[in-house]
Protein backbone atom coordinates (compact mmCIF):
# COMPACT_ATOMS: atom_id res chain seq x y z
CA UNK A 1 0.00 0.00 0.00
CA UNK A 2 1.44 3.83 -1.02
CA UNK A 3 1.56 6.31 1.52
CA UNK A 4 -0.84 8.37 0.07
CA UNK A 5 -3.04 4.99 0.68
CA UNK A 6 -2.19 5.07 4.21
CA UNK A 7 -3.06 8.89 4.43
CA UNK A 8 -6.46 8.12 2.98
CA UNK A 9 -6.70 5.65 5.10
CA UNK A 10 -6.01 7.27 8.42
CA UNK A 11 -7.92 10.86 7.31
CA UNK A 12 -10.56 8.17 6.99
CA UNK A 13 -10.62 6.71 10.31
CA UNK A 14 -10.38 10.46 12.13
CA UNK A 15 -13.61 11.48 10.22
CA UNK A 16 -15.20 8.39 11.13
CA UNK A 17 -14.05 8.82 14.38
CA UNK A 18 -15.58 12.76 14.78
CA UNK A 19 -18.81 12.14 13.07
CA UNK A 20 -19.63 9.91 16.32
CA UNK A 21 -20.16 11.63 18.95
CA UNK A 22 -22.95 14.44 20.65
CA UNK A 23 -22.97 17.89 20.81
CA UNK A 24 -23.19 19.68 25.00
CA UNK A 25 -24.07 23.43 23.82
CA UNK A 26 -21.51 24.60 21.70
CA UNK A 27 -18.84 22.24 21.76
CA UNK A 28 -18.63 19.05 20.06
CA UNK A 29 -17.96 15.94 22.15
CA UNK A 30 -16.81 13.21 19.64
CA UNK A 31 -15.23 9.74 19.87
CA UNK A 32 -11.89 11.43 18.72
CA UNK A 33 -11.66 14.16 21.10
CA UNK A 34 -11.99 11.69 23.78
CA UNK A 35 -9.21 9.36 22.23
CA UNK A 36 -7.16 12.32 21.71
CA UNK A 37 -7.22 13.03 25.68
CA UNK A 38 -6.29 9.65 26.56
CA UNK A 39 -3.13 9.94 24.36
CA UNK A 40 -2.11 13.17 25.14
CA UNK A 41 -3.12 12.12 29.52
CA UNK A 42 -0.74 8.78 28.42
CA UNK A 43 2.25 10.52 26.99
CA UNK A 44 2.25 13.55 29.33
CA UNK A 45 2.30 11.43 32.37
CA UNK A 46 4.93 9.20 31.16
CA UNK A 47 7.08 12.52 30.24
CA UNK A 48 6.51 13.17 33.91
CA UNK A 49 7.69 10.43 35.42
CA UNK A 50 10.67 10.29 33.02
CA UNK A 51 11.73 13.90 34.41
CA UNK A 52 10.79 12.98 37.93
CA UNK A 53 13.26 9.92 37.56
CA UNK A 54 15.60 12.09 36.00
CA UNK A 55 15.29 14.72 38.87
CA UNK A 56 15.43 12.42 41.44
CA UNK A 57 18.84 10.54 40.17
CA UNK A 58 20.71 14.12 39.89
CA UNK A 59 19.51 15.35 42.99
CA UNK A 60 20.69 11.92 45.13
CA UNK A 61 24.05 12.82 43.27
CA UNK A 62 24.27 16.12 44.86
CA UNK A 63 26.07 15.80 47.89
CA UNK A 64 25.55 19.47 48.67
CA UNK A 65 21.70 19.11 50.13
CA UNK A 66 20.80 16.97 52.93
CA UNK A 67 17.70 14.43 52.62
CA UNK A 68 15.18 16.90 53.58
CA UNK A 69 15.84 19.69 51.23
CA UNK A 70 16.24 16.85 48.39
CA UNK A 71 12.26 15.70 49.25
CA UNK A 72 11.36 19.29 49.73
CA UNK A 73 12.51 20.13 46.12
CA UNK A 74 11.43 16.48 44.36
CA UNK A 75 7.71 17.34 45.94
CA UNK A 76 7.96 21.58 44.66
CA UNK A 77 9.33 19.77 41.19
CA UNK A 78 6.27 17.47 41.17
CA UNK A 79 4.07 19.92 41.69
CA UNK A 80 5.26 22.24 39.01
CA UNK A 81 5.51 19.97 36.81
CA UNK A 82 1.83 17.90 37.33
CA UNK A 83 0.49 22.00 37.33
CA UNK A 84 2.55 22.18 33.22
CA UNK A 85 1.51 19.47 32.11
CA UNK A 86 -2.59 19.59 33.15
CA UNK A 87 -2.09 23.16 31.31
CA UNK A 88 0.12 22.28 28.83
CA UNK A 89 -2.36 19.19 27.52
CA UNK A 90 -5.46 21.49 27.78
CA UNK A 91 -3.81 23.70 25.42
CA UNK A 92 -2.59 20.97 23.25
CA UNK A 93 -6.15 19.66 22.90
CA UNK A 94 -7.65 23.51 22.93
CA UNK A 95 -10.42 22.83 25.23
CA UNK A 96 -12.28 25.80 25.71
CA UNK A 97 -12.86 26.91 29.32
CA UNK A 98 -15.02 29.08 28.43
CA UNK A 99 -17.68 27.14 27.21
CA UNK A 100 -17.14 24.84 30.23
CA UNK A 101 -16.89 27.70 33.01
CA UNK A 102 -20.08 26.82 34.75
CA UNK A 103 -19.79 23.44 34.92
CA UNK A 104 -16.22 23.83 35.39
CA UNK A 105 -17.01 26.49 38.41
CA UNK A 106 -19.31 24.15 40.02
CA UNK A 107 -17.05 21.08 39.70
CA UNK A 108 -14.00 23.08 41.26
CA UNK A 109 -16.31 24.26 43.72
CA UNK A 110 -16.83 20.63 44.90
CA UNK A 111 -13.37 19.36 44.12
CA UNK A 112 -12.09 22.14 46.66
CA UNK A 113 -14.65 20.94 49.37
CA UNK A 114 -13.66 17.20 48.87
CA UNK A 115 -10.27 17.89 48.86
CA UNK A 116 -9.53 20.66 51.39
CA UNK A 117 -7.98 17.99 53.74
CA UNK A 118 -5.58 16.40 51.48
CA UNK A 119 -4.42 20.05 50.28
CA UNK A 120 -4.40 20.94 53.88
CA UNK A 121 -2.18 17.91 54.65
CA UNK A 122 0.15 18.71 51.41
CA UNK A 123 0.55 22.40 52.31
CA UNK A 124 1.39 20.91 56.27
CA UNK A 125 3.70 18.65 54.52
CA UNK A 126 5.74 21.11 52.29
CA UNK A 127 6.00 22.99 55.53
CA UNK A 128 7.71 20.39 57.90
CA UNK A 129 10.07 19.60 55.04
CA UNK A 130 10.57 23.32 55.18
CA UNK A 131 11.37 24.34 58.79
CA UNK A 132 13.04 20.93 58.86
CA UNK A 133 11.17 20.20 62.70
CA UNK A 134 10.45 16.39 61.32
CA UNK A 135 12.46 14.85 58.78
CA UNK A 136 12.88 10.91 57.72
CA UNK A 137 15.02 9.25 60.29
CA UNK A 138 13.55 11.28 63.12
CA UNK A 139 12.40 9.50 66.36
CA UNK A 140 8.92 10.94 67.45
CA UNK A 141 6.30 10.86 70.26
CA UNK A 142 3.07 12.17 68.56
CA UNK A 143 0.40 14.04 70.98
CA UNK A 144 -0.56 11.39 73.46
CA UNK A 145 0.68 8.37 71.45
CA UNK A 146 -2.62 7.53 70.38
CA UNK A 147 -1.68 8.79 67.07
CA UNK A 148 0.63 5.55 66.84
CA UNK A 149 -1.09 2.73 68.41
CA UNK A 150 -0.95 3.40 72.03
CA UNK A 151 -0.81 5.79 74.90
CA UNK A 152 2.49 7.65 75.25
CA UNK A 153 3.43 5.81 77.94
CA UNK A 154 2.66 2.45 77.29
CA UNK A 155 3.60 0.66 81.02
CA UNK A 156 5.98 3.47 81.53
CA UNK A 157 8.37 3.44 78.44
CA UNK A 158 6.89 6.22 75.72
CA UNK A 159 5.31 4.30 72.30
CA UNK A 160 7.61 6.11 69.81
CA UNK A 161 7.86 5.49 65.92
CA UNK A 162 10.66 6.27 63.46
CA UNK A 163 9.68 8.71 60.92
CA UNK A 164 10.52 6.49 57.40
CA UNK A 165 8.71 8.78 54.60
CA UNK A 166 7.05 11.81 54.80
CA UNK A 167 4.41 12.05 51.50
CA UNK A 168 2.17 13.92 50.05
CA UNK A 169 -0.62 12.97 52.53
CA UNK A 170 0.66 11.22 55.54
CA UNK A 171 4.17 10.66 57.29
CA UNK A 172 4.87 7.25 57.52
CA UNK A 173 6.23 6.33 61.32
CA UNK A 174 7.36 2.78 62.08
CA UNK A 175 7.29 1.56 65.78
CA UNK A 176 9.46 -0.05 67.69
CA UNK A 177 6.32 -3.28 67.36
CA UNK A 178 7.00 -3.26 63.65
CA UNK A 179 3.57 -1.42 63.00
CA UNK A 180 3.82 1.07 60.16
CA UNK A 181 1.29 4.11 61.02
CA UNK A 182 0.29 6.85 58.41
CA UNK A 183 -0.23 9.85 60.45
CA UNK A 184 -1.85 13.21 58.35
CA UNK A 185 0.53 15.74 58.44
CA UNK A 186 -2.00 17.90 59.69
CA UNK A 187 -1.55 16.38 63.02
CA UNK A 188 1.96 17.23 63.21
CA UNK A 189 1.31 21.05 62.76
CA UNK A 190 -1.84 21.11 65.33
CA UNK A 191 -0.65 18.61 67.84
CA UNK A 192 2.15 17.97 70.11
CA UNK A 193 5.12 16.25 68.79
CA UNK A 194 8.25 15.46 71.04
CA UNK A 195 11.05 14.97 68.06
CA UNK A 196 13.79 13.09 70.28
CA UNK A 197 16.26 13.76 67.25
CA UNK A 198 15.61 17.44 66.59
CA UNK A 199 18.58 19.14 68.36
CA UNK A 200 19.96 15.63 69.48
CA UNK A 201 20.02 11.71 69.61
CA UNK A 202 20.94 11.80 73.30
CA UNK A 203 18.14 10.87 75.42
CA UNK A 204 17.75 10.47 79.47
CA UNK A 205 15.84 7.79 80.79
CA UNK A 206 14.27 7.84 84.30
CA UNK A 207 14.32 4.23 86.27
CA UNK A 208 12.38 4.52 89.78
CA UNK A 209 14.36 1.36 92.13
CA UNK A 210 13.60 0.85 95.91
CA UNK A 211 15.73 0.20 98.53
CA UNK A 212 14.69 -1.22 101.69
CA UNK A 213 15.05 1.04 105.02
CA UNK A 214 17.82 -1.65 106.53
CA UNK A 215 20.12 -1.68 103.32
CA UNK A 216 23.33 0.44 103.19
CA UNK A 217 21.87 3.25 100.72
CA UNK A 218 25.47 4.39 99.70
CA UNK A 219 26.77 0.94 98.99
CA UNK A 220 23.31 0.35 96.97
CA UNK A 221 23.73 3.69 94.90
CA UNK A 222 27.52 2.63 94.06
CA UNK A 223 26.34 -0.96 92.74
CA UNK A 224 23.32 0.72 90.89
CA UNK A 225 25.74 3.15 89.13
CA UNK A 226 28.61 0.24 88.62
CA UNK A 227 25.56 -1.93 87.15
CA UNK A 228 24.47 0.94 84.71
CA UNK A 229 28.21 1.63 83.82
CA UNK A 230 28.74 -2.02 82.50
CA UNK A 231 25.87 -1.61 79.98
CA UNK A 232 27.71 -0.13 76.96
CA UNK A 233 24.26 1.16 75.86
CA UNK A 234 24.42 3.52 78.50
CA UNK A 235 26.57 6.98 78.04
CA UNK A 236 29.30 8.02 80.10
CA UNK A 237 29.00 11.65 79.03
CA UNK A 238 26.87 12.79 80.81
CA UNK A 239 27.58 10.08 83.68
CA UNK A 240 24.52 7.69 85.09
CA UNK A 241 22.90 9.59 88.39
CA UNK A 242 20.81 8.06 91.14
CA UNK A 243 19.11 10.11 93.55
CA UNK A 244 16.94 9.41 96.33
CA UNK A 245 13.62 10.96 95.59
CA UNK A 246 10.97 9.82 98.26
CA UNK A 247 11.15 8.02 101.72
CA UNK A 248 8.23 5.34 101.09
CA UNK A 249 6.07 3.07 102.94
CA UNK A 250 8.27 0.19 102.75
CA UNK A 251 11.23 1.55 100.51
CA UNK A 252 13.60 4.28 100.26
CA UNK A 253 12.63 5.14 96.50
CA UNK A 254 15.99 5.86 94.24
CA UNK A 255 15.72 6.96 90.64
CA UNK A 256 18.30 6.34 88.29
CA UNK A 257 19.15 8.31 85.47
CA UNK A 258 21.22 7.38 82.41
CA UNK A 259 21.85 8.65 78.49
CA UNK A 260 21.66 6.91 75.79
CA UNK A 261 22.17 8.02 72.14
CA UNK A 262 19.99 5.22 69.88
CA UNK A 263 16.84 5.63 71.35
CA UNK A 264 15.49 3.63 68.28
CA UNK A 265 17.12 0.57 68.95
CA UNK A 266 14.43 0.30 72.55
CA UNK A 267 13.59 2.17 75.32
CA UNK A 268 11.90 -1.02 77.15
CA UNK A 269 14.86 -3.45 76.57
CA UNK A 270 17.61 -0.88 77.72
CA UNK A 271 15.21 -0.93 81.65
CA UNK A 272 15.14 -4.49 81.62
CA UNK A 273 18.99 -5.16 81.02
CA UNK A 274 19.70 -2.76 84.11
CA UNK A 275 16.40 -4.01 86.49
CA UNK A 276 18.11 -7.39 86.09
CA UNK A 277 21.91 -6.01 86.17
CA UNK A 278 20.71 -4.47 89.86
CA UNK A 279 18.89 -7.35 90.64
CA UNK A 280 22.42 -9.92 90.29
CA UNK A 281 24.43 -7.58 92.10
CA UNK A 282 21.75 -6.49 95.05
CA UNK A 283 21.48 -10.24 95.36
CA UNK A 284 25.04 -10.92 95.45
CA UNK A 285 25.47 -8.30 98.07
CA UNK A 286 22.63 -9.19 100.46
CA UNK A 287 20.08 -6.38 99.08
CA UNK A 288 16.74 -7.76 98.93
CA UNK A 289 14.26 -5.93 96.84
CA UNK A 290 11.33 -4.92 98.89
CA UNK A 291 7.46 -5.86 98.13
CA UNK A 292 4.42 -5.35 99.13
CA UNK A 293 3.14 -7.48 102.56
CA UNK A 294 0.91 -7.50 105.54
CA UNK A 295 2.91 -7.77 108.82
CA UNK A 296 0.33 -9.60 111.71
CA UNK A 297 1.60 -9.19 115.08
CA UNK A 298 -0.27 -10.83 117.78
CA UNK A 299 -0.39 -9.41 121.52
CA UNK A 300 -1.29 -11.39 124.06
CA UNK A 301 -2.92 -14.91 124.31
CA UNK A 302 -5.97 -16.56 125.12
CA UNK A 303 -7.12 -19.01 127.89
CA UNK A 304 -9.74 -21.55 127.90
CA UNK A 305 -11.07 -20.62 124.79
CA UNK A 306 -12.12 -17.05 126.66
CA UNK A 307 -13.00 -14.29 124.61
CA UNK A 308 -10.49 -11.41 125.36
CA UNK A 309 -11.48 -8.02 126.29
CA UNK A 310 -13.05 -5.32 124.17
Amino acid sequence: MSAAGLRDGFDGTIAAMKAIGLDVGAYRLSLYSLFSTIVVAVLLYLAVKIVMRATKWLLRRNTHIDQTQRLLTEKLIAIALFVFAMLFGIDLLGIDLTALAVFSGAAGLAIGFGLQKTVGNLIAGIILLMDRSIKPGDIIVVGDGSSMGGSAMLNGVPNVGRVARIGVRAVNVVTRDGKKHLIPNELLMTQAVENWSYASPEVRVRMRIPVPYDADLRLAQRLIIETAKTNPRILNEPEPAVWIIAFGERAVEHELRIWISDPEAGLGNIQGEVFLGIWDRFKEAGIRIPYPRTDVRMIGTVDDGEMPAA
